[in-house]
């Protein structure tokens, strides 16, 4: 059966093209790789050219399979090449929480993976020579005396429970001179965290990939999947015919499995780029090298790039279409932090599709005998796309447990079906909003 092409692939880019962000302009040129044309045979076929595509491609590739990637456009186009470039600790719910959901032990085989996750995107920075600017750092702070209070116990339990002692925490004094706003009351630094330029680590991902003898085709959109033994992943011009396949789409999945469709939602979130603003002003906004968010449902997160520039991110559409006026919907949201920087030019705009569940936790599920899937990594996903890249190699090749763990924690669907999920999540969302005004 043939399956409609996903609108959100095309409904706010052009074909084929990275957007116009500062991610895309600072990234080296790589030739367009070509398109899927006739019929190959692969191993496995993994469906898209992100983070968990590329990463299980690679050690796909190391344990001695030929694998072939399809992307509908090109290597990092999605939510890879585009976020804010926090490689963060932990999962996107926190371990109080987890061990609520999971259960303590369950809980604490998530620390482990997220933990390794981590040293995985690094240990792959090193020995692929991957120049994607990684800085150690991630401060999370909170604007009301609540907010930090919960950071701060945070960090405790962290350092108790889990023997993370990576944390440097910040009272209200100490987040005013690391970043320059009065706003915050305190929070903490994660050393243990990171931040890199996103599209630099897709591509180089890729490139190692590649070396390893890794297919990687662009502009092949893939239209259906068939299941006859060996599966044959169809595109307008070819088709891949592989013993397995690995959906790797995040918020771009569309219609290609309906039970992570139920369960993953794709949102829009937006991000600018600042004009160079000089060494001595942009460190006067981020006083130490780190990357920054507070802890707001909606977050803010913002960074200095390279050549000096505030990278800030945050803010949400109520329509899977952009706003017309990304830079205007982002630039409120970073006067509020910083009103200062009103007379700035904004060089860069440029919006994304993420993929978020219900409970901020990844969705793992094997939907067919030989059809593994990954995503809603719910904006924490640098790090866990790139381990979760891995645990599906891990999967494909036999060894269930790590994906098991995965796959085991309650992931409910979105309620609403697919023609009301997203006016209720949008809902919802708008309560949020209200919420954190009023905090």
């Amino acid at each position: 059966m043939r399956i409609r092409s996903p609108s959100l692939l095309r409904l706010n880019d052009r074909p084929g093209a990275y957007p116009d962000s500062w991610y895309a302009a600072t990234a080296p040129v790589h030739p367009l790789r070509e398109r899927l044309a006739g019929s190959v045979t692969a191993d496995v076929c993994i469906v898209g050219a992100g983070y968990t595509g590329l990463s299980a491609a690679l050690h796909l590739s190391g344990r001695g399979f030929d694998v072939a990637v399809l992307d509908a456009h090109r290597v990092g186009w999605g939510a890879s090449g585009r976020n804010g470039g926090q490689v963060g600790s932990g999962q996107r719910l926190g371990q109080g929480a987890l061990e609520s959901l999971a259960g303590k032990d369950a809980a604490r085989k998530l620390w482990l993976i997220a933990e390794e996750a981590k040293s995985t995107v690094r240990g792959l920075i090193r020995k692929h020579g991957i120049a994607c600017d990684y800085q150690p750092g991630v401060a999370r702070l909170g604007e009301s005396a609540a907010s930090a209070e919960r950071i701060r116990k945070a960090a405790e339990m962290l350092e108790r429970d889990y023997a993370y002692g990576e944390i440097e925490v910040l009272d209200r004094v100490a987040a005013a001179e690391m970043v320059g706003t009065d706003i915050y009351r305190g929070g903490l630094i994660d050393w243990g965290a990171g931040h890199l330029h996103p599209l630099n680590f897709a591509l180089g991902l890729a490139d190692a990939a590649t070396a390893a003898g890794v297919r990687i085709f662009e502009n092949s959109e893939v239209l259906g999947i068939g299941d006859d033994g060996a599966a044959a992943v169809r595109t307008d011009h070819g088709q891949v015919k592989a013993t397995a396949v690995v959906l790797a789409c995040n918020g771009y999945l569309g219609a290609l499995d309906a039970g992570t469709t139920a369960r993953v939602m794709p949102i829009n979130n937006f991000m600018i780029a600042t004009e160079c603003l000089g060494e001595a002003r942009a460190h006067s906004l981020i006083s130490r090298n780190v990357a920054v968010c507070d802890d707001r449902f909606v977050v803010n997160y913002f960074r200095l790039s390279r050549d000096h520039r505030l990278i800030y991110g945050g803010g949400e559409s109520y329509s899977y279409r952009y706003p017309r006026d990304i830079a205007g919907l982002v630039r409120r949201r970073m006067l509020r932090v910083f009103p200062g920087l009103g007379g700035v030019r904004v060089d860069y705009a440029w919006g994304g599709t993420l993929a978020i569940t219900r409970n901020r936790m990844p969705y793992f599920a094997r939907s067919r005998r030989n059809v593994y899937t990954a995503s809603g990594y719910s904006g924490h996903g640098i790090a866990m796309a790139t381990m979760a890249g891995k645990i599906l190699a891990e999967a494909v090749a036999g060894e269930q447990e790590r994906f098991d763990v995965m796959a085991e924690i309650p992931t409910p669907a979105f309620p609403g079906g697919s023609r009301f999920r997203f006016p209720l999540l949008a809902l919802a969302m708008t309560w949020f909003r209200i919420r954190d005004r009023l905090a």
